[in-house]
C-alpha cells in the first residue's frame, strides 16, 4: 500500500491535526514505511499459537463470588438530607 500527500491530508483532517503542506511528503513517506511494517506481520506463520494476554505466566487470584456486604439500607440513608421510600431524592434538574 502506498500513502500518498492527499492521503496523509485526510487522515490529518479526520483527526482534526494542523499539517503544514510543507510537511505532508515527509509524513507520507513515514506512513508508508510504518505501513510496510505492519503488512510484513502477515507473512508470520501463527498456526497454533494462542493469543496472549500477558507474556508472563501468572494464574490471577480469584475470590468467590459471594455476598459479603449488604442489606444496610437504614445505615446508608442515615447519611441522605432527605429521602423517600427507601430512596436518595435530589432536587429536580432537568425540565
Amino acid at each position: 500500500m502506498s500513502i500518498d500527500k492527499d492521503t496523509v491530508a485526510r487522515i490529518a483532517n479526520l483527526a482534526r491535526i494542523n499539517v503544514p503542506a510543507s510537511d505532508l511528503a515527509a509524513l507520507a513517506g513515514e506512513l508508508d514505511q510504518i505501513i510496510g511494517w505492519v503488512e510484513r506481520l502477515e507473512e508470520v506463520d501463527t498456526q497454533g499459537v494462542e493469543p496472549l494476554a500477558s507474556v508472563v505466566e501468572v494464574d490471577l487470584p480469584r475470590r468467590a463470588d459471594a455476598v459479603t456486604d449488604g442489606n444496610c439500607r437504614d445505615k446508608i440513608l442515615a447519611n441522605a438530607t432527605d429521602q423517600i421510600h427507601g430512596f436518595f431524592t435530589v432536587p429536580k434538574v432537568v425540565e
